[in-house]
């Protein structure tokens, strides 16, 4: 238990530490700033793993699956490139968030700081009852599994879906049914004094709240994905709050950038096809811990650098074909 509440001191404490000293006054998140931190927080989040296996050769944390420090190690690892690479999707919707209710980029880094205080609790749940309902129904592992496998079929046959509308979805709608909304802003202010309302929730709370609704949705793939790979707490949460911890950062580095990465789906559907495929067949094949280590960075890799390759030049056909 000491474990846990050092590390959700340290959490609390950087996250008090990035708005209260780094972010302390709203700007504009530069392309070189946003790549700084990103590289930041993979490195530490790498060096993570090394403390991860340090527990584990201690009895300062529990080790219900009995894992050895290198295993240990590499399912952090592995749970955490799953989260980074589910969470490529959730990026494309941040930006439409932010798009649709027109937020001024120095006050983007605000909306997603707390979003990620919301993200974190809410994680938090998901997990564990997600361990829980695991240890207590071993069944269940194969329904996980069934869904992350469907997931990944409907990924590979939707097609060009319809443009996902934050004003029309049923977040907004009833939000707006709930507390008086306004257009106007006020800074980076959450609610602000109407003609109409004493109360009235701005732009930037509604784009929170639309952003954290978003966010268990995606939660409900990429926490049964991390589970396929370990059902222990510690390991789960752990690479879910660094992965959590290191978005924003990585927003501002791809937000610019995200047409030139369009393959990448192709790497989250062999990804979720893999780990669903483990789930559903894990009484029959058990793979060592690097060769599923292996399979998710190659197929991160291989999308990265197809993307790069050919991501632009279908770009430059798409907008021929608008015109």
């Amino acid at each position: 238990m000491i474990v846990w509440i050092f590390f959700l001191l340290a959490v609390v404490f950087i996250l008090a530490l990035d708005l209260g000293v780094f972010n302390k006054t709203p700007h504009i998140i530069s392309t070189k700033e946003a790549s700084k931190w990103t590289l930041i927080w993979v490195t530490l989040s790498f060096l993570f793993s090394g403390v991860i296996y340090w527990l584990y050769t201690t009895d300062y944390i529990d080790n219900p699956d009995n894992l050895k420090p290198a295993v240990a190690s590499m399912k952090f690892i592995t749970g955490y490139l799953i989260e980074l690479s589910l969470s490529v999707d959730n990026i494309f919707v941040i930006a439409i968030i932010f798009a649709s209710f027109k937020i001024p980029q120095k006050y983007q880094h605000r909306v997603l700081f707390w979003g990620i205080l919301g993200a974190i609790v809410f994680r938090g749940l998901m997990i564990f009852f997600g361990v829980m309902i695991i240890n207590k129904f071993a069944w269940m592992t194969y329904i996980f599994g069934a869904f992350l496998l469907f997931t990944a079929i409907k990924m590979l046959f939707s097609g060009e879906e319809e443009d996902f509308q934050p004003k029309d979805s049923f977040v907004y709608k009833t939000l707006g049914k709930i507390m008086p909304l306004t257009s106007e802003t006020d800074g980076e202010k959450f609610f602000i004094s109407t003609k109409t309302a004493k109360r009235a929730a701005t732009p930037l709370f509604v784009a929170l709240i639309v952003i954290e609704v978003m966010d268990v949705l995606f939660a409900v793939d990429s926490v049964p994905a991390i589970l396929a790979i370990t059902s222990d707490p510690f390991l789960v949460f752990s690479s879910n709050i660094f992965a959590i911890l290191g978005l924003r950062s990585m927003y501002f580095f791809l937000a610019n950038m995200l047409a030139k990465f369009s393959y990448l789906e192709y790497s989250l559907i062999a990804i979720l096809s893999f780990v669903g495929l483990k789930m559903l067949l894990h009484d029959f094949i058990h793979l060592p811990e690097w060769a599923s280590l292996g399979f998710i960075a190659l197929s991160l890799l291989v999308g990265i650098l197809v993307s790069l390759k050919f991501g632009e030049e279908k770009v430059l056909t798409d907008n021929t074909e608008e015109e």
